[in-house]
């Protein structure tokens, strides 16, 4: 499963955002596609980040769709609810969030409980090109969820 994820970035290296889905505006947008499991940062035609895997919610527990803002963002925060850590959280929708995580995001049986998950490098990278008050545009559905 991790190649088929792999080839799925390497795929859309040239232009994540080729089907048009993300809305190219002068603002500075986190775009989520849950059925490739990629996100990437674009502003305008222009990709600041990424695109790099992803894991979303898990059945039951999906990551929520359509438009949010970065709201705050904790960089070595720790979740209340379940007692782990989140390094380089920065939270769109409530208490979802995009932030690194120590195991595997191309497992295919695994999810989160609504964040989006990403390789704690590439949430790094993401913590250095997002701020509050920045976009975040989430479409589609997760396979299985």
């Amino acid at each position: 499963m991790k190649t088929r994820s792999h080839l799925r970035v390497v795929e859309a290296r040239r232009d994540p955002n080729a089907g048009g889905r993300c809305p190219e505006t002068r603002d500075r947008i986190a775009c989520v596609d849950l059925p490739r499991q990629l996100m990437w940062v674009q502003q305008g035609r222009k990709v600041l980040l990424g695109p790099v895997p992803i894991r979303s919610g898990k059945d039951g527990r999906p990551t929520r769709t359509g438009w949010n803002r970065i709201s705050w963002r904790s960089e070595k925060h720790v979740s209340t609810i379940y007692k782990t850590p989140m390094p380089y959280a920065q939270f769109f929708n409530g208490g979802q969030a995009f932030h690194g995580v120590r195991d595997d995001v191309y497992d295919p049986d695994g999810g989160s409980h609504g964040c989006v998950n990403l390789t704690r490098a590439d949430a790094e990278r993401l913590w250095k090109t997002l701020r509050v008050g920045d976009r975040v545009y989430i479409w589609g559905r997760r396979a299985g969820t």
